[in-house]
């Protein structure tokens, strides 16, 4: 199923910093960065629950904020795309 996660992160000190990195750092193992706090990611229920958890131990509930969008199966009917960047193809060929 298709999540967008987006995130808010409070980086008035160091240790917001950091959050904020290892945040992005755990979205880019699970999907592809849409803009500077959002990602797209093709996920089944367990790595969902797994990405949801490791993201819930870094925040602080008391400054941060974390959104999970679940799209679904359906999604490319639930996207569309305007502007400078290009889209991607979430279950296209990945090269590195």
């Amino acid at each position: 199923m298709m999540v967008l996660i987006t995130y808010d992160v409070n980086t008035q000190d160091a240790s917001g910093r950091a959050r904020l990195r290892k945040i992005s750092k755990q979205c880019v193992n699970y999907g592809q960065r849409v803009q500077n706090s959002v990602f797209e990611c093709l996920l089944d229920p367990a790595q969902c629950k797994r990405l949801q958890h490791e993201l819930l131990r870094i925040m602080d509930c008391n400054q941060d904020s974390l959104r999970f969008y679940y799209l679904g199966n359906q999604y490319r009917t639930k996207i569309e795309h305007f502007g400078a960047k290009t889209s991607y193809e979430p279950e296209g060929t990945l090269l590195i």
